[in-house]
């Protein structure tokens, strides 16, 4: 990958709806090539797909929060297996430092927030959580 594709990718960010001519026009390349380096990218795995952004009040899940989880022993595995089949997880990552894992969490309401955060702490291997509350966007 060199400047030219990371250029891409970065307006496709911005919008991936942005017309081929268009993507041409800003990175001063035909739009055949800008054709061709798409397919690839997507070819290699470098793109694997895309996608809509919503408005953070636009979607359903109004409450959203970052909990930060610490794992006892081996068990991360198994933690990582329960976590994600909870449909309030809507993403989990491993971390390095003081946190093993931290889940993102999206529910309706505060009280049914309360009950997402009782049941993740029950997990067995959970030895302890921190959770923020995302208050407001400001970059998507």
């Amino acid at each position: 990958m060199d400047d030219i594709d990371r250029e891409l990718i970065s307006l496709l960010r911005a919008d991936a709806r942005t017309p081929v001519v268009m993507l041409a026009r800003k990175l001063r390349i035909a739009r055949a090539t800008v054709q061709n380096r798409m397919a690839k990218l997507q070819a290699d795995g470098t793109i694997v797909g895309y996608t809509v952004r919503l408005r953070p009040e636009a979607e359903g899940h109004r409450i959203r929060a970052l909990m930060s989880i610490e794992v006892e022993g081996n068990s991360e595995v198994e933690v990582r297996r329960v976590l994600r089949g909870n449909p309030n997880v809507v993403a989990l990552h491993t971390t390095n430092g003081r946190w093993d894992l931290i889940a993102e969490l999206r529910t309706d309401t505060l009280e049914s927030f309360d009950s997402v955060l009782n049941a993740i702490r029950s997990v067995q291997g959970i030895a302890n959580t921190e959770t923020s509350i995302l208050l407001s966007t400001h970059k998507i």
